[in-house]
């Protein structure tokens, strides 16, 4: 009998050994799945690389990164921007768009709008060497805007007050517990005014196009792709495969190897998003749209 179990014992150990870890090894499993490398995957080095810009733009820190790791990879001939973004936060908008410009004087970096490109993400695309834009795009919206709720009346009904101490008459400007005064919507204005001039004088500086004709091209005009183009806002029309050969052409690569998302950085990327895009629901903040 002994023997027996002598012999059977390997069998067994491993059998014991699956029951208790087995959830530990259907994690590892699925994890080997998402990260394998796929049958096709090519052993030549990449020399194309494309980064996506998607979703609110409320924090450049990522994107920046990729884009200037871009700029110093010398195996990098050229970059495509993927962007679909209704826009966002100013200050975050305009470090993409300098980031760009940046990598711009190294290498060839064409944008490509494959829905929508907005207020912000295109103030982030503007120096592009080229825009492209899928037809049904929706490009545009060239303003500014500055929003807050007043919620004075629901406070009343709850019986809630706000005090506060402060020094300077503009410090309340922009809170939610009043309607603003006359003179805060001034102040605000003059912000909004000095951001919506300087959007729009970097929009004509990097499109060539005539600043004192803003009117036509910005106030926040939402254009179509085709119209967006006559404008001069965009350089063509195209889908994603036009664009990237128009980087395969500008970086002038024989045999073109384009970079792969990583899975596990795409699902981080798309849940930063959505919670970045719920905090602010709630803020109001001066944003580009």
């Amino acid at each position: 009998m002994n023997f027996i179990k002598k012999i059977f014992y390997p069998i067994g150990a491993t059998l014991k050994y699956i029951q208790e870890h087995f959830k530990a090894m259907l994690f590892l499993l699925i994890l080997f799945l998402i990260f394998a490398p796929s049958e096709d995957a090519k052993l030549s080095t990449v020399n194309l690389q494309e980064i996506k810009l998607v979703g609110p733009i409320f924090d450049a820190t990522d994107i920046v990164q990729k884009i200037d790791k871009a700029a110093d990879d010398e195996n990098i001939k050229g970059v495509l921007l993927d962007v679909n973004s209704p826009g966002g936060a100013v200050a975050p908008s305009i470090e993409i768009a300098y980031a760009i410009k940046r990598l711009k004087e190294i290498k060839p970096v064409v944008v490509y709008a494959s829905g929508t490109i907005a207020s912000g993400s295109y103030y982030a695309s503007i120096w592009a060497n080229e825009i492209v834009v899928n037809p049904g795009s929706m490009v545009g919206s060239i303003g500014v805007v500055m929003q807050g709720a007043d919620v004075s009346e629901l406070m009343g009904k709850i019986g809630v007050k706000t005090q506060s101490v402060q020094a300077g008459k503009y410090k309340k400007v922009g809170t939610g517990d009043r309607a603003w005064k006359d003179y805060e919507v001034k102040e605000l204005n003059k912000v909004i005014s000095g951001t919506y001039d300087m959007f729009t004088k970097d929009v004509a500086d990097a499109r060539e196009l005539d600043y004192n004709k803003r009117e036509n091209y910005a106030d926040a005009h939402i254009f179509t792709a085709s119209q967006a183009k006559d404008v001069g806002l965009v350089d063509s029309l195209g889908v994603k495969y036009n664009a990237k050969k128009r980087v395969e052409l500008l970086s002038k690569v024989a045999f073109p190897e384009w970079s792969k998302e990583d899975k596990f950085d795409k699902l981080m990327k798309k849940l930063a998003a959505e919670t970045s895009s719920s905090i602010h629901t709630y803020f109001p903040e001066l944003t580009l749209r």
